[in-house]
C-alpha cells in the first residue's frame, strides 16, 4: 500500500443498459460499489466515491471512503465519466490516482498492487499508466493518472471534449501489462449479470 496514492471510484452513471442501479446490485452478497471500494481500500487509505447520489450510497461506504459530490453541467452535451473524474481529481492531494468504475466486479487486488508498485518507474512525461485495449485504445476506467494531468483535462473538457480516448491520444501514456483480461470485465447489462452469476466461483472475492 502506498501513501502517495488516492483512489477515485466513479458511481455517476445512469445504468440505462442494466435497467437498475448497477452500483447496488449484489455480487455474492456484496453491492458492486461496496465491493469496488473494498478493493480500492486494499491499495490506499484514501478512497473517494464521485457521485451525484450521495444519499443513495451512504450506507455502503466504510470509514476509509468518503464522497465527492458530482455536479452536473448545465450544458446539453453528454456528461460522461470524464466529468466526474475531473471533479474528483481536483480534490486529490497525492501525485497518483487510481481510477475505478463501480462496475468492475472481477478486479484483482494483487494486480492493482503490482501496478501501483510500478508507478515510480513512470517517466515524468506520462500523464497516466493504463492497460491497452488494442483497437479500442486504452482502458481508461481501471488505471492510474498523475495529478499533473488536471490542467490538460480541464482544458479538454472546457473545449467540449467528453471522450477519454480522444484526450489520452494527446498525451504519453505508460502501458501496463495484464495477463488476465477478465479482470476488466464490465458488468453493465442483464446479460453480463447473468454471466457473473453463472461463474460466481471464479469471482475474486
Amino acid at each position: 500500500m502506498t501513501n502517495n496514492l488516492t483512489a477515485i471510484v466513479l458511481a455517476g452513471g445512469k445504468s440505462s443498459r442494466m435497467g437498475q442501479d448497477k452500483a447496488l446490485i449484489p455480487i455474492q452478497g456484496v453491492p458492486m460499489l461496496q465491493l469496488v471500494c473494498q478493493i480500492a481500500e486494499s491499495c490506499t487509505d484514501q478512497v473517494y466515491v464521485v457521485t451525484p447520489w450521495k444519499e443513495r450510497y451512504q450506507h455502503l461506504l466504510t470509514l476509509k471512503s468518503e464522497f465527492i459530490q458530482e455536479v452536473p453541467f448545465s450544458e446539453p452535451l453528454p456528461h460522461g465519466p470524464i466529468i466526474g473524474f475531473a471533479q474528483g481529481l481536483a480534490q486529490v492531494k497525492t501525485d497518483w490516482v487510481l481510477l475505478l468504475a463501480c462496475d468492475l466486479p472481477k478486479l484483482q487486488v494483487e494486480v492493482l498492487q503490482e501496478w501501483a508498485a510500478k508507478l515510480d518507474s513512470v517517466g515524468d512525461g506520462a500523464i497516466a499508466a493504463l492497460v491497452s485495449r488494442h483497437s479500442k485504445g486504452w482502458e481508461p476506467l481501471c488505471g492510474f493518472y498523475h495529478r499533473r494531468c488536471l490542467p490538460s483535462l480541464m482544458d479538454y473538457i472546457n473545449q467540449g471534449g467528453r471522450s477519454f480516448q480522444e484526450w489520452l491520444k494527446q498525451h504519453p501514456v505508460y502501458a501496463l501489462s495484464l495477463s488476465d483480461p477478465e479482470m476488466l470485465f464490465n458488468c453493465n447489462t442483464p446479460q453480463h449479470l447473468d454471466l457473473m452469476q453463472g461463474v460466481g466461483g471464479n469471482a475474486p472475492f
